[in-house]
């Protein structure tokens, strides 16, 4: 039997998917069903475009839904604030990292799930090749992981654990 691959999420993330789900089991899918029944009611559904439209749309949102149940009954939710009591200094999940490369240039980074994914905002995924190097460090480590531009240097000046949300 293949090992599962643990799903970790921030407790924020999990709120998210909850919400998603909640939405789309009953606001969006009671109303394309409603859309699909009207459809069909109109008569040929071979030429109805409203009907397939609808059979469709209601296709992708049971897809979806089938994906969160999966995921959330799969997830194993982590707290950043309660993972600080048993981190001390060190980088674990959830936590928020600064980080100076060798020119001196600073960069935060939190490690998140990779439901919670976005660059913009500093959040890495845990299984990243950075994520993977800061995981079980300490601040003023230095830490090398590869990069398709070569191997990068990083030393942690930063080690917190605040809310993701």
């Amino acid at each position: 039997m293949i090992p599962k691959q643990r799903i970790y999420m921030t407790t924020g993330c999990a709120a998210r998917l909850r919400a998603e789900l909640k939405e789309l089991l009953y606001v969006q899918r009671p109303e394309m069903v409603n859309t699909v029944a009207w459809a069909a009611s109109n008569g040929d559904r071979s030429e109805n475009a409203d009907y397939q439209y609808g059979k469709r749309r209601l296709r992708q949102i049971d897809g979806r839904i089938h994906f969160l149940q999966k995921r959330l009954d799969a997830a194993e939710v982590v707290d950043p604030l309660e993972q600080k009591k048993i981190a001390g200094e060190r980088v674990l999940f959830g936590c928020t990292v600064t980080v100076e490369n060798e020119t001196g240039g600073e960069k935060t980074y939190s490690i998140v799930g990779v439901d919670e994914i976005d660059l913009p905002k500093g959040r890495i995924s845990w299984v990243s090749p950075i994520g993977k190097a800061l995981l079980g460090r300490l601040k003023g480590d230095l830490v090398c992981f590869k990069t398709p531009g070569g191997d990068e240097e990083l030393e942690i000046v930063k080690v917190e654990y605040q809310s993701l949300d």
